[in-house]
């Protein structure tokens, strides 16, 4: 029996993508004299916004990217901006604070050329709690508090397309519809692939619904479902492939290893950092955000191209 050697990849774009991944440390991109730093009037009463949800997001972008207090991001914004020659104002740290416990953080995307191949994935992020280290070594106190991470990304061009981030209590399966719902309906899903875990009726139904085919890895002992619904009959297929096929042979011909894409992505995340700086669920929503938004500009500027070698 000849043993399994894994397969070996060529980068065929090293060139754009070595220069892409060198405009990553570059600070340039983040700052255009034309973006709108100042808030437009609201038309309301009361006291009017200084910042723009645009300038207060570059701030926070800095803030995630260099793991920097809130004192400390304003010191660097105000001196890139001296380096700039611009002569803006900079928010304080209580402005930063308080407005981004209801910053609505803009998420940008290029979008593909065809249908949408969507791959979904879930992680957990700690938000409060000692280090692993530290607890194993001094027994630190027990308690803590992670959130859950929801993606969906889109397999072309590996952008994030969805998120959600719930608490640690709830399942990855109750999050697709959401994840779906912030796909436009314009946008057509060919195929949506996710692990086993959302192998339940309420995400094929709502999968069909959208015209799209659920690569979902049905559990070991499934058993068929009455075909009261079109996501019951895709899933039926499924188990039945599965059964007279082997489900290594159902994944190779669904390509089902995709996925691993998502949990690459995944990882990248949290190279960001292992945990969050915020301490109240809204700010840490929007850290995580603006996470997604970083890492989307970083795969704008370009992404390898592989061909198998051997």
């Amino acid at each position: 029996m000849s043993s399994w050697y894994p397969t070996k990849y060529k980068t065929k774009n090293w060139r754009s993508y070595n220069s892409a991944l060198k405009q990553r440390g570059s600070l340039s991109i983040w700052f255009d004299p034309e973006m709108p730093w100042h808030a437009a009037p609201t038309g309301r009463r009361g006291r009017q916004p200084e910042f723009s949800d645009a300038a207060i997001q570059i701030c926070l972008t800095m803030k995630v990217l260099f793991g920097m207090p809130l004192r400390q991001t304003t010191g660097f914004v105000e001196s890139l901006l001296l380096l700039a020659g611009l002569d803006w104002k900079v928010p304080d740290f209580s402005t930063l604070c308080r407005r981004q416990k209801t910053l609505n953080v803009a998420i940008p995307y290029r979008g593909g050329s065809g249908p949408l191949h969507l791959l979904i994935d879930a992680t957990g992020i700690k938000a409060e709690g000692e280090g692993e280290w530290n607890a194993r070594k001094h027994g630190g106190p027990k308690k803590r508090l992670w959130r859950k991470l929801h993606l969906g990304m889109d397999e072309e061009t590996l952008e994030i397309r969805a998120v959600e981030i719930t608490s640690s209590n709830v399942g990855d399966a109750p999050t697709l519809p959401d994840l779906l719902e912030q796909i436009s309906p314009d946008q057509e899903i060919a195929t949506v692939t996710a692990d086993g875990a959302y192998d339940t009726r309420r995400c094929h139904n709502v999968i069909a619904a959208r015209g799209a085919t659920a690569i979902i890895p049905p559990r070991k002992n499934a058993q068929l479902w009455k075909p009261t619904t079109a996501g019951a009959v895709a899933r039926n297929e499924a188990v039945r492939a599965c059964k007279y096929l082997g489900r290594a042979l159902w994944r190779k011909l669904t390509r089902y290893h995709r996925r691993s894409r998502a949990e690459t992505k995944m990882h990248c995340v949290k190279l960001l950092g292992q945990g969050l700086m915020a301490r109240d669920f809204d700010r840490q929503v929007a850290e995580l955000q603006i996470r997604i938004a970083v890492l989307n500009c970083y795969t704008a500027l370009g992404i390898p191209v592989t061909e198998p070698v051997g």
